[in-house]
């Protein structure tokens, strides 16, 4: 008999080689269902993979994320047997579940696909799907593996990095594929399927390997939840900052400048501006003092923080200097910068916390193929602020961080948030840099301040950074996609690395704790999101353009600048489109720029001394005094910008 703990912590007591799904149905048939994946001992399952040991179960439902990964990495070999009975002689690699669907690397050999060949791959895996096909994974030997792919030069290379012994395969109707696991009980689960997109990919992300097609996909278990997840597509695109950006003249790119490079706009400079003093405004009364660091740094400065070994591979290639065996990188992180001005005073206990913040501005190669719009690119700035404390400081000091985070949230309308206590991987010690002991107390002051501020938070095994745990902050936008937006991380190991010290009460050298943070994360893409967020329609307070005005004709030009000139002196953003065009025109056109509120001037408003109001979207608010309407922008920005 072999002893079973569930989540709720009651244990059950089963026959060895009871399986997950027979544990399902011990619970309710009803249950057992809906189960289509399972976690033993950490590990993903198959949910019939007999059990021999105690442990502990979890069945996750489609409701789970675990249980969407597992149905989406299932529909991914049946989207790759509908590509192989489809197009013959292409070479199938990799095609694992992603954070909404899955996608599927293939060698198409001389066979071209494009949209117009997504309709027939649809059909075809619905067909696959219908014939309710179990998936059973099996063990083979690293000779029978390499033998079944032995015209396939791609899964070829993945054998033979793999040990013999470790190898499986999985097997849903006339079709095989090399695989780990962690698949849905068969494919009749999957009622419905799009093929949302085809781009090329190189082979392992590495741009010297053959290039690939990757193909991209979507499944339910219902024909609705599909429905409802093409309408949220399109209303992203509608959202795409690339798009709105365009249209509100906020940034642009330059193939001369170089990909992943943005140039910011007039408007958007302005918006970016207001951004930054928002946050210094707030960083200035929690105590944070403002420093600026190089776009460059000597490659020992990296070599010391732990980065270069890390990242260097990835960064862009030293600069050397006429001076032999000089060489310098573009800054790819300000914390070993922070580090330096730190170390530059001796403090003292009473000195600490010393908190430096900066608006710096880094660089990292992205490989072309994984830019996107202001998401994803080469260069950017971070709101990076490093703290440095004693170990009684660090509680307070990492939930003062907190409350700036949800200050931000608050006045910029992100309300729906969960918070990732990302840590280390156990099984992966390799990857991180510090001693185990330290990385215990981080990661446990992070649980106790999540806790003690009442966050919502989940822990995240393998998400930390290689030098300290940290917390994120996962955003859900007004699409209900997840984001993960502002970043608080405790880190031992820096201070130790760069040899950092204050001299304790007892008159003895003692190391500071420091926490990195950013709430933005990055002004690109904080920007990006919160387009994507508000459609453009930012919180009154940071719009570019708060009031247009809009005159009926060159006759009350004159009088429009006089309004102007009033809102002006009240620090109302606003301009007067002086065009001769017609005032639907400029209505509309004052539509498209997302401008909240638009006064008409004409006649009648310039004999009574007043101004008529319409806001975005069409609603009016009739004609009413300048003095009026100055407070309805101001009442109107203190209900979000709240002092922090």
């Amino acid at each position: 008999m072999i002893h079973i703990t569930l989540p709720d912590g009651s244990v059950k007591t089963f026959d060895e080689g009871v399986t997950p799904m027979d544990v399902a149905k011990s619970i309710s048939e009803g249950f057992a269902r809906n189960v289509i994946s399972a976690s033993f001992n950490g590990t993903t399952v198959e949910t019939v993979t007999p059990l021999t040991t105690d442990g502990s179960l979890v069945l996750f439902t489609w409701r789970d994320d675990a249980g969407k990964t597992a149905f989406w990495h299932s529909s991914a070999h049946v989207l790759a047997q509908a590509i192989e009975e489809l197009y013959p002689g292409t070479k199938l690699t990799i095609g694992p579940a992603i954070e909404n669907g899955f996608y599927y690397d293939v060698d198409f050999g001389e066979h071209t696909v494009s949209e117009k060949d997504f309709k027939n791959i649809e059909t075809k895996m619905l067909e696959i799907a219908r014939g309710k096909h179990d998936f059973n994974l099996r063990a083979v030997s690293k000779a029978e593996a390499l033998s079944l792919y032995k015209d396939n030069e791609f899964k070829t290379e993945l054998i033979e990095n793999l040990e013999d012994g470790t190898i499986t395969f999985c097997d849903h109707s006339t079709f095989t594929d090399l695989c780990r696991g962690g698949h849905i009980p068969n494919t009749g689960i999957i009622k419905a399927v799009k093929v949302l997109s085809v781009a090329g990919a190189y082979w392992r992300g590495d741009e010297t390997k053959p290039q690939l097609t990757r193909v991209y996909g979507i499944s339910f278990p219902k024909q609705k939840e599909l429905t409802e997840y093409l309408h949220m597509l399109e209303e992203a695109k509608k959202r795409d900052h690339r798009k709105l950006g365009k249209e509100l003249e906020l940034f642009t790119f330059s193939q001369k400048v170089g990909q992943g490079l943005p140039l910011w706009l007039p408007k958007g400079a302005a918006l970016r501006e207001r951004l930054e003093n928002f946050l210094k405004a707030a960083q200035k009364k929690a105590g944070y003092e403002m420093v600026v660091t190089p776009h460059i740094g000597h490659k020992d400065l990296y070599v010391t923080s732990g980065h270069y070994a890390k990242y260097g591979e990835d960064s862009f290639q030293p600069i050397t200097t006429p001076k032999d065996d000089e060489e310098f990188l573009l800054k790819p992180m300000n914390c070993p910068h922070h580090c330096e001005i730190y170390k530059s005073s001796q403090w003292s206990y009473k000195d600490l916390p010393k908190r430096f913040a900066e608006f710096g501005t880094v660089y990292r190669y992205e490989q072309s193929g994984e830019l996107h719009g202001l998401t994803r690119v080469r260069g950017f700035t971070q709101d990076d602020a490093h703290l440095f404390c004693t170990p009684d400081q660090l509680d307070k000091e990492f939930k003062d961080v907190i409350d700036l985070v949800l200050y931000v949230f608050g006045s910029l309308g992100f309300e729906n948030f969960t918070a990732q206590v990302s840590v280390r991987d156990p099984k992966n010690p390799e990857k991180y840099i510090g001693d185990v002991e330290n990385w215990e107390k981080a990661e446990q002051a992070i649980i106790n301040a999540a806790e003690d501020k009442g966050l919502d938070y989940v822990i995240e095994e393998g998400e930390a950074a290689f030098y300290g745990p940290k917390l994120d902050f996962m955003v859900k936008d007004a699409l209900g996609r997840r984001w993960q937006l502002g970043t608080i991380q405790v880190d031992y190991t820096l201070p130790e690395r760069f040899d950092l010290t204050y001299k304790g009460s007892d008159n003895e050298l003692h190391r500071p704790i420091m926490i990195h943070r950013a709430p933005f994360g990055s002004m690109e893409r904080f920007v990006a999101l919160l387009l994507e967020h508000t459609g453009g329609n930012f919180p009154l307070w940071l719009m570019p353009v708060q009031a247009i005005i809009l005159s009926i004709s060159e006759k009350y030009e004159k009088y429009s600048e006089k309004v102007l000139n009033l809102l002006e002196n009240d620090e109302i953003r606003a301009l007067v489109d002086h065009r001769n065009e017609t005032i639907g025109k400029k209505i509309r056109e004052a539509e498209i720029q997302k401008h909240p509120y638009m006064i008409i001037i004409g006649e009648q408003e310039e004999q009574e001394g007043k101004i008529t109001v319409r806001q975005h979207g069409g609603a009016d608010l009739g004609m009413i005094s300048v003095d009026t309407f100055s407070e309805i922008i101001k009442e109107d920005i203190k209900k979000t910008l709240k002092s922090f």
